[in-house]
């Protein structure tokens, strides 16, 4: 097996992976609110997130 006779530097490993980026950020619809979020995110107008209360949002302030 060939193996790299010298290490190769971090900006050329990084070079490499330039292409591995998402094209476009997935979301699911809100199951109480029905609006699109993003993953793995607290909705900070209502202060749900995955369909449980965790904080006061800011509809909650009124």
């Amino acid at each position: 097996m060939a193996h790299p006779k010298r290490r190769h530097s971090k900006s050329r490993r990084n070079k490499r992976r330039t292409h591995y980026k998402l094209k476009v950020r997935p979301y699911y619809l809100d199951p109480v609110t029905q609006q699109p979020t993003l993953y793995h995110r607290v909705n900070l107008e209502s202060g749900y997130y995955r369909g449980r209360k965790v904080m006061k949002g800011s509809e909650d302030n009124y």
